[in-house]
């Protein structure tokens, strides 16, 4: 069942609507503005609803702090270095917002956008968005759609898109997930297992420039379980230059997978996470930094941000692994998904 609510005006006027897609006791609340993820409430191990995404109570505060929280990201999730881009020949200059970089969509990228709502069945609502040619410089009209499904305790997001020119376009997903409640502040304390034999480094400036890096024998092994904070701290410089976890991992499989596993060990609620894209962004959310009851410090809340390899349209290793161009008459579509349950 779907129903909805105003969530108040945005500063310049629109009206913001907060879609609550229910099943059973069990609910997730979007929001056509950014097609925000600003709940997701399920049962705890001792059956008490439990709100496992960071979020806001009004829209101000999406406005008015960064972080990106619950947010559709595009058109380039990541980053892009310089926010250079080339497309059929002709060179592209991005917006930088990130250390001389392209991050997230750029200047006013679809985190801050509103999207067109319709319910598309009892228990998913579509999200639309024309982006024009050209907006933050980037060829092409493209038109995206993303479904946000709430069923037997699982998000699932599906996303398609088309252009009319030649393009480039990464989407993904910024929710920020806390298992023990989006109020306890910190997930260090968070189990997790990754399915992933490599990881992408990056320069000083967070930006992949070629190779990858095995897992193995270094404190980004998720390969077999471990808290989230057990070697956050480690001298690493990998880990340093992101100020904590804020990489991307190669997954193993190919197809629709489970990637990951991530359990709040004082609600026993777990997280299963599922695929079809070959990457994933693990953000220990380092640059939260706000304190109260709803503004986030350091590290209260985690990110799995499925996608391809950043700044792949500039290094050709990554690219080939999953292309991010984008030409007329192709569909971009993929599928990630996010179960809860009760830890065994």
């Amino acid at each position: 069942m779907i129903t909805s609510k105003s969530f108040g005006r945005t500063a310049a006027g629109e009206s913001v609507t907060a879609y609550t897609i229910r099943d059973g006791e069990a609910y997730a609340t979007i929001l056509n503005y950014g097609g925000i993820v600003q709940s997701i409430v399920v049962p705890a191990k001792n059956g008490s609803p439990t709100d496992v995404v960071l979020g806001y109570p009004d829209i101000a505060g999406y406005e008015q702090n960064g972080g990106y929280l619950g947010a559709l990201i595009g058109r380039f999730g990541n980053r892009i270095g310089g926010g250079k881009i080339c497309v059929d020949g002709r060179p592209y200059q991005l917006y930088c917002n990130d250390r001389g970089n392209h991050l997230h969509g750029g200047k006013a990228g679809f985190n801050s956008k509103m999207w067109r709502a319709e319910r598309y069945n009892d228990y998913a609502l579509a999200l639309t968005y024309v982006s024009p040619d050209g907006e933050e410089n980037y060829p092409g009209q493209l038109t995206v759609r993303v479904v946000y499904t709430f069923k037997e305790n699982t998000l699932t997001i599906d996303y398609r898109a088309t252009t009319t020119r030649r393009t480039v376009l990464n989407l993904t997903n910024h929710t920020y997930f806390n298992l023990n409640g989006e109020h306890d502040g910190s997930v260090l304390d968070h189990v997790m297992k990754i399915s992933a034999e490599t990881f992408v480094p990056t320069d000083d400036t967070m930006i992949p420039t070629g190779g990858f890096r095995e897992v193995a024998g270094t404190p980004f092994d998720f390969r077999t379980p471990k808290t989230v904070g057990l070697e956050i701290g480690a001298d690493d410089p990998d880990l340093k230059r992101g100020g904590g976890y804020d990489h991307c991992y190669v997954l193993s499989g190919e197809g629709f997978r489970e990637y990951a596993l991530v359990v709040g060990p004082k609600t026993g609620i777990a997280m299963r996470c599922s695929t079809d894209l070959p990457a994933v962004q693990f953000y220990s959310g380092n640059g939260l930094g706000q304190e109260g009851k709803h503004f986030y410090r350091k590290r209260a809340g985690l990110c799995l941000e499925t996608q391809a390899i950043p700044n792949n349209p500039n290094v050709p290793e990554y690219e080939a692994l999953e292309s991010s161009y984008l030409s007329p008459g192709q569909v971009y579509s993929h599928r990630s998904a996010y179960r809860f349950e009760i830890a065994k």
